[in-house]
């Protein structure tokens, strides 16, 4: 390629921003003419409401970008504050090369981190809560994981065990490196306390949800092969060489899984994070992923989540011994860490 001399490049940049500050005028037009229509008591679709959530995110990220164009000689600490604040520059001025750094330093985060996941180990307690149903449902799971007979493990008995872990459950029992990897893997700074941290995973998750039941009620072929990559990233879906075709089969499993199965979103994440990272053809299925995660649980969750699940007089003398032992060595093995 060419090199651009001096005033080449800067002529370029001159009309990158002013293409963008265009750009950025004509998403405000039609933003405000969303926002007269939502007050006017219409509901906005899909694609109107990610248009003006967008141009608002850009409107608020305008200020602090502005300051470097007011201030004299600001403009040359934009590189380094760029640098360290990405998401500083509104959308319409981010170039193409900017864009596919970006998609490029997910996809390599998501690799990483989706085995960073399937090598997390963690002992979940379960509240007894349970009807009769779901405890010898449960029971005829983790008879079959020991006696190892988990193809004879039925789509619906895995959606009903599925469904005892809970958002909240899982998200309370994850420790701060495993937080950090899941906020990674669904796009999420991992900044703040755990606290912090438990709410804006749980957050991001409630706006997936919604999405979801958007996208069911306008169909997924309302979507253009953009937005539809889109929704894909935006649950941690693999979308890098996946036609449309595959893309929307994967979208429609998720929200099958998700709207009609009720399975928890936090377990479909992983689960995606468990195919995202493996060699294509590992899973067959989207419930083959979520079955890996349920198998990856270490023993002891699943002799804690026993006795939770089991009426007081099926519980025997020695699991309660077993149970006791697992959980003294994990506070030995807690002790050691600290």
């Amino acid at each position: 390629e060419k090199k651009l001399t001096l005033m080449e490049k800067i002529k370029h940049e001159f009309n990158h921003y002013k293409d963008g500050t265009k750009l950025l005028g004509l998403e405000m037009k039609i933003s405000l003419k969303l926002l007269y229509k939502m007050f006017a008591g219409y509901e906005l679709t899909r694609r109107e409401s990610k248009q003006l959530e967008r141009t608002m995110r850009d409107m608020l990220s305008l200020f602090p970008f502005a300051m470097f164009v007011i201030i004299p000689f600001a403009e040359l600490l934009l590189p380094l504050a760029l640098k360290l604040m990405p998401n500083l520059l509104p959308s319409t001025y981010e170039s193409n090369l900017d864009k596919e750094k970006k998609i490029k330093l997910l996809r390599k985060t998501r690799l990483k981190v989706s085995e960073n996941l399937r090598q997390i180990k963690k002992e979940i307690k379960l509240p007894p809560t349970f009807t009769k149903e779901d405890r010898q449902i449960f029971t005829n799971f983790y008879r079959k994981i020991q006696t190892n007979k988990k193809q004879d493990i039925s789509r619906e008995e895995l959606v009903k065990v599925a469904k005892l872990l809970k958002d909240d459950l899982i998200l309370d029992n994850l420790s701060r490196p495993e937080l950090c990897a899941f906020a990674r893997y669904i796009n999420i700074k991992p900044y703040g306390t755990e606290q912090i941290l438990r709410y804006r995973i749980r957050h991001k998750m409630l706006q997936i949800k919604h999405d979801d039941s958007v996208i069911q009620y306008e169909g997924i072929d309302s979507l253009t092969t953009q937005e539809l990559q889109s929704a894909c990233t935006s649950r941690g879906i693999k979308v890098q060489s996946v036609s449309p075709t595959e893309l929307k089969e994967d979208l429609s499993n998720w929200l099958e899984m998700r709207l009609v199965d009720k399975i928890p979103s936090t377990l479909l994440v992983l689960s995606t994070a468990y195919a995202y990272g493996s060699l294509p053809k590992t899973y067959k299925s989207q419930y083959d992923a979520l079955l890996a995660v349920l198998l990856s649980l270490p023993t002891e969750v699943y002799h804690e989540t026993e006795l939770n699940v089991s009426e007081d007089k099926d519980i025997t003398h020695k699991q309660r011994i077993n149970v006791l032992k697992e959980q003294e060595n994990l506070i030995e093995s807690e002790n050691k860490q600290e």
